[in-house]
């Protein structure tokens, strides 16, 4: 393996995120060169140094194996949550170095939890700094399955190992110009109209913005302590929930939807699998809350409700309300929700829907096959026959990440954390969700954990967000061939 091309290409990477950050120090300067400029400016001079030096020292190379690819990515993600601490350790407040790697690692892989007590303290070019990096994260993910990957092959071996629907399969034919106008048409241009409508519905343009940003990436970052329900809009709460469910559906769909292709989300099983799994419980959630007297009537349930489950099943995160007061029956469902959550293909972490739809389907095969021995049963997803390789890996994904779970729920007792902050943290970190249960929920944020228990799960947030197996497999270098 090259190291110097991996190192080049991951220095690529930090040119873009010094840009970014260069940005954000754009937005301090013009908000009255405010406390974050400064360290801003520095951290995108020192990103830009850490990425331009590899680039004068190693020529361009087009050609890269399996092998080189894999690093860039992985390598890429972990260097990108170090130098995504630099503007907060510059800056210091609430930022320890074991904090500023929990907002960091929470940001770039949209999960959207915090340690922060008190976000509006934030500079305003800091906090356009944490909406920025959970902006890229969101798009990161899905630019490097759809455009690094291709131009290693047809090796899938890490963030998109299962994309099921049809055209996330004819995304990968495409040329890599192809995927970035989809990712363009899509991301931004769903951020854009998010951010125009969250403006006419009453938000500032600054905080239009970041929501919008944060919610199209799915990640949960807000400006405000009390996230969304600072806000207390109806129209709002509904922009919202569009908007963070249409960024939970696979992106080459939503393109396919705006282009006029036949193969759209209205003919996607999965997106229909999706899309009532969240108007079930929504519906569920709401009248339990009712019948419990929790909110007055029906209609402030539903919204509140609605809301809830929207971002918890597109991993977004946003709060309007504190789900630890709502009813155990309302609970789990929420829990199931962040287990399961979105669709392959999107900005959303998670077992995701298509896996889970595959191994019902499995389930259903296998009870078929115990009353009919010799029948041949071939298992379809979107009228599309799935071979056993397919198959095979959901059944180990989906064991995978319920043992992960298991370990970062004994690691949270370890360290002396209760079981429902742990378990409901854990299962948060690793689906990207944000918000757990507990010490961890919606209206709660991370500053009181052990610093042992923040960093276990940045790892399971890193484990979720590039696959599991993306990430472990750094340490098996060495045996491949």
């Amino acid at each position: 393996m090259r190291v110097d091309v991996v190192l080049r290409y991951i220095g690529v990477v930090m040119l873009f995120f010094a840009f970014f950050m260069l940005l954000s120090a754009g937005i301090s300067y013009v908000s009255g060169m405010d406390s974050a400029f400064y360290p801003l400016l520095l951290s995108s001079l020192l990103t830009a140094l850490l990425g331009a030096f590899p680039l004068i020292f190693v020529g361009k190379c087009d050609q890269i194996t399996n092998k080189e690819g894999f690093c860039i990515v992985v390598g890429a993600w972990l260097v990108a949550c170090v130098v995504s601490m630099f503007p907060y350790l510059i800056w210091g407040g609430e930022f320890s170095l074991v904090n500023a790697w929990f907002e960091s690692v929470s940001g770039l892989t949209t999960t959207g939890s915090t340690i922060l007590i008190d976000v509006e303290a934030l500079p305003r070019g800091l906090l356009f700094w944490r909406m920025a990096s959970t902006w890229i994260g969101g798009m990161g993910v899905v630019m490097f399955a759809l455009v690094v990957l291709p131009s290693i092959g047809r090796s899938r071996m890490m963030l998109s190992n299962v994309e099921l629907s049809t055209m996330a399969k004819d995304n990968y034919r495409y040329r890599s110009q192809i995927v970035v106008q989809i990712l363009l048409v899509v991301y931004i241009g769903l951020t854009a109209v998010s951010t125009v409508l969250l403006k006419l519905a009453g938000m500032n343009w600054f905080d239009a913005l970041c929501h919008a940003m944060s919610a199209c990436a799915t990640s949960g970052f807000s400006t405000k302590n009390a996230s969304v329900a600072y806000f207390n809009s109806p129209a709002i709460d509904t922009i919202l929930i569009l908007t963070m469910i249409i960024a939970g559906i696979h992106f080459g769909l939503i393109y396919a939807t705006v282009t006029g292709k036949r193969n759209n989300i209205f003919r996607s099983e999965v997106t229909r699998w999706y899309l009532g799994m969240f108007l079930a419980g929504g519906v569920l959630i709401a009248i339990s809350l009712y019948a419990a007297d929790i909110y007055p009537t029906l209609a402030t349930s539903f919204r509140h409700a609605m809301f809830q489950f929207a971002s918890l099943v597109s991993t977004t995160g946003f709060a309007t309300a504190d789900s630890n007061t709502w009813t155990p029956f309302a609970t789990i469902l929420l829990i199931f929700g962040s287990l399961v959550c979105a669709c392959a293909g999107s900005t959303a972490g998670g077992i995701k829907v298509n896996r889970m739809v595959l191994a019902g389907k499995m389930m259903s095969a296998r009870l078929k096959l115990q009353q009919h021995p010799n029948a041949v049963i071939r298992i379809r997803l979107d009228g599309v026959i799935q071979d056993n390789e397919v198959l095979h890996s959901v059944m180990i994904y989906i064991v995978a990440y319920l043992m992960f779970l298991l370990l970062g729920t004994i690691a949270g007792a370890l360290f002396g954390v209760d079981l429902t902050t742990s378990f409901t943290g854990s299962v948060a970190s690793m689906g990207n969700v944000g918000p757990g249960f507990g010490e961890v929920g919606s209206m709660d944020n991370w500053s009181a954990m052990p610093a042992a228990f923040k960093v276990s799960n940045t790892l399971l947030m890193l484990l979720g967000r590039l696959e599991i197996f993306g990430l472990i497999q750094i340490f098996f270098m060495k045996w491949w061939k």
